[in-house]
């Protein structure tokens, strides 16, 4: 198996369905009370692209790259259209962590909510020309970005106590959830599939 750099047909993509999805245990007790236990400590994301596909020029690309991706056997790029980037765009959009006068390298994480217990999700896959990062909010272009980690090494330590923040785009790392496409040609020029599901390849 293995990572191709290639995003999903993109027009497809923006019709989907799909999100975040977690894994709870929930257990009632005789008094009526719950206990909760949250199996997982990072969300994984599934979607549904079959509902994305209008037409059999759609389907037929759709086909190509299935077949290309052989199934569930090779992970690829899926563009959210909800959830793509972190926020505006601005270099200033999130905190990577704190300069120490020593540490040249920040993974790229987006946060979730703030008051309570804010959830902050590593983000592997980045659109590296989209990238901007800001010690201390000021701009710099002295740094590289490992599009297959998201991994953000400065060219120079920041110094104790700078922040460290960045703006950009990502991806989602997806594979097939299935082995068959099942389609359904409906007309000359439409098709439809009941359900390709694709489910987030978590490092």
């Amino acid at each position: 198996m293995a990572f191709h750099g290639v995003r999903f047909p993109l027009d497809v993509a923006l019709g989907a369905r799909g999100g975040p999805e977690w894994a709870t245990e929930v257990v009632t007790l005789s008094s009526g009370a719950e206990e909760r236990n949250s199996r997982w400590a990072r969300s994984r994301r599934r979607y549904n692209a079959g509902y994305g596909i209008k037409t059999r020029a759609e389907m037929q690309a759709v086909l190509a790259f299935f077949e290309e991706r052989r199934g569930r056997f090779h992970s690829f790029l899926w563009r959210d259209g909800l959830d793509h980037a972190s926020g505006p765009g601005l270099p200033t959009d999130q905190v990577l962590g704190m300069g120490d006068g020593v540490r040249t390298a920040f993974q790229l994480v987006k946060r979730y909510g703030a008051a309570f217990d804010p959830y902050v999700r590593a983000i592997t896959k980045p659109v590296v020309a989209s990238v901007r990062v800001a010690l201390d909010e000021v701009e710099t272009g002295g740094f590289a970005v490992d599009g297959l980690t998201g991994v953000v090494t400065l060219d120079v330590p920041p110094e104790a106590g700078v922040a460290v923040t960045a703006g950009f785009e990502f991806d989602v790392p997806v594979r097939f959830d299935i082995d068959r496409l099942d389609i359904e040609l409906t007309s000359f020029d439409a098709a439809q599939v009941p359900a390709i599901p694709l489910i987030e390849v978590l490092a």
